[in-house]
């Protein structure tokens, strides 16, 4: 049985020197920490679904990440709120507490996420997938450095952005030593949405596709859930996260497409407001009078205005789905055998499920979205085929080591400088020394921390050629 007291711990890797106060609690500390660094920030240049955009108005990975923040803090007050009712939390501390959890966890969901959206995850997957297979691995690259074990070989077949950002959080977010963002256990915990490692059978079988840590992170999982007591259940915040993240993006995305022009919004709207109105009748004549004033007041862009009063008006249903499926299934969440999502399970599964398939018909499948999806394509695969023959191959062939090390001095020098630190944050091994392992996961660190435009113009500026 999960309990609360582990579930909302403090505790870091390291201990916080920082002072104590009444209204900020380590969660909230967390939130600063992070709020001011480069891999935030890296966000506002990663794409959403639209990737390479000059239009401010489309999302990007930040203001999404803002976005779900925003809905996750609601949604943890509201359960907060009734834990306390229900003598679960026994002050309104520990409301806060999992609010302010719930919220920085939110910020930073996407921060391990590759250029090119969710698509960038399955470029490097596919690129290893080939890579491994490929007589230059079997042959000359086994015969240097010897096997890479199951688990290793599965972090970079099943690449996965969740996992990358508990990394990026607890090493790469480098100040002092070797313990990154310094970040709490809970936070942690929070993020990791696939509590098993990549040669996990949920994995190996194709019944889990996704996983919460590499093997670089596997004694940092057993502290995370020694300290927080998860094993391998979720953490019941990252249920909340979820439900927060994709109540953002089944609205937002729709938004997004309607701006952009991709499709004409009064015709969606057509073909959903009858199953509306059956659904949420109190709701839809409140859209229909709201569109009827726009008419009126002669609104310019009322397409624009319409999908934004249909999106509010889908997040306060969902909002209070949400709350009311994490009350009815928490005996099974605190136990860690509550399946699927919170979202899934909520009365408004229909409502959602007509959503996603109105941005899998109508935004995802966009001639523009697929067309900057292949460039993200050409891009990440050249620069793969550069950088990891050059982390492979620059202590070999003299006649390649010039081009090699070059290479190899463009990746990001804290990276380097991470890989090969103790936890005094002194170096400890010369580059020549670092394992296959750590080559490779140094060069998946890179890609995945570029941005979109980033990618696009270091692969211009190496290999000479114009992208559209």
């Amino acid at each position: 049985m999960l309990t609360w007291d582990k579930l909302l711990t403090g505790e870091r890797q390291r201990k916080s020197e920082g002072k104590s106060f009444a209204h900020r609690n380590e969660f909230d500390k967390d939130y600063e920490r992070i709020i001011y660094s480069s891999s935030l920030r890296r966000l506002q240049d990663k794409a959403q679904v639209f990737p390479l955009q000059d239009n401010d108005f489309i999302r990007t990975r930040l203001t999404h990440s803002l976005e779900v923040a925003s809905l996750g803090r609601s949604l943890a007050w509201n359960i907060g709120s009734w834990l306390i009712e229900k003598e679960k939390f026994n002050n309104f501390a520990k409301a806060k507490e999992l609010a302010s959890l719930v919220e920085v966890s939110c910020l930073v969901h996407d921060l391990g996420n590759p250029p090119f959206g969710h698509y960038g995850e399955d470029i490097i997957r596919n690129w290893f997938k080939k890579w491994f297979k490929s007589d230059y691995f079997t042959t000359k690259v086994v015969g240097k450095f010897g096997e890479l074990n199951a688990q290793q070989i599965n972090d970079f077949l099943y690449f996965e952005g969740n996992a990358q950002a508990i990394r990026i959080l607890s090493k790469l977010q480098f100040l002092n030593d070797r313990y990154g963002a310094n970040f709490t256990y809970a936070t942690l915990a929070t993020l990791m949405k696939y509590p098993w490692a990549s040669n996990h059978e949920n994995v190996v079988s194709g019944k889990k596709k996704k996983f919460g840590y590499f093997y670089s992170e596997n004694e940092l999982f057993e502290l995370i859930s020694n300290k927080v007591g998860i094993g391998e259940c979720r953490h019941p915040a990252t249920y909340i996260l979820e439900a927060a993240d994709d109540i953002a993006y089944l609205t937002a995305d729709i938004e997004d497409a309607v701006k952009k022009g991709v499709f004409n919004w009064d015709k969606i709207y057509q073909d959903i407001k009858h199953e509306f109105d059956d659904l949420y009748p109190g709701e839809f004549k409140r859209l229909e009078e709201l569109r009827k004033v726009a008419i009126l007041n002669k609104v310019p862009d009322r397409d624009l205005i319409n999908v934004q009063n249909f999106k509010v008006s889908i997040q306060g249903i969902m909002i209070t789905a949400v709350v009311e499926a994490f009350k009815a299934n928490y005996d099974l969440i605190m136990k860690g055998e509550f399946e699927g999502d919170l979202l899934s399970n909520s009365t408004a599964k229909t409502l959602a499920e007509k959503l996603r398939r109105v941005a899998f018909e109508h935004v995802f499948s966009n001639k523009e979205v697929l067309t900057l999806e292949l460039v993200g394509d050409k891009v990440l695969s050249d620069l793969l085929n550069l950088f990891v023959t050059a982390v492979v191959e620059v202590d070999d062939l003299k006649q390649a080591k010039t081009k090699h090390e070059k290479l190899v001095h463009l990746i990001s020098e804290n990276f380097r400088h991470i890989q090969k630190i103790s936890d005094n944050g002194e170096p400890i091994v010369e580059f020549k020394n670092l394992s296959l392992y750590n080559r490779l996961i140094l060069i998946t660190d890179f890609i995945s921390g570029m941005t979109d435009n980033y990618a696009v113009n270091l692969h211009q500026e190496l290999l000479g050629v114009k992208l559209p």
